[in-house]
């Protein structure tokens, strides 16, 4: 396994955890992190789509689809952006920053080893 590859593979095993959690516990994360606790389905909603995009990383880990791990820089970087867009336009409690910023830091570890 390339060593962008293991990036890749390190940041499903990430999202699983993630997704795993909003699935099952979604409030015990929530009060991790000062949120408000919710009965809505948008939150396990979420969690469904991480595990799917979990799914996307962990195969192209494991057959190495580096156009795939490109594609996935660019798109984690925004992720801090996007977060912090919500934040300042008050639709979000600061917190949510921290996940855009565990996307930020996976992102530039996967394009360190592109470079490497």
């Amino acid at each position: 396994m390339s060593k962008t590859a293991y990036t890749v593979r390190i940041w499903s095993f990430y999202l699983i955890g993630l997704s795993l959690t909003l699935l099952l516990v979604p409030n015990l994360l929530l009060s991790l992190f000062a949120i408000p606790a919710t009965s809505e389905v948008w939150i396990r909603i979420v969690g469904m789509l991480l595990l799917i995009l979990a799914y996307y990383c962990y195969e192209a880990s494991r057959l190495e689809v580096t156009q795939f791990f490109r594609w996935s820089v660019n798109a984690r970087a925004t992720v801090i952006f996007f977060f912090t867009a919500f934040v300042l336009l008050k639709l979000a409690p600061p917190q949510l920053i921290l996940f855009g910023a565990v996307d930020l830091v996976g992102a530039l570890w996967t394009r360190a080893a592109l470079r490497s």
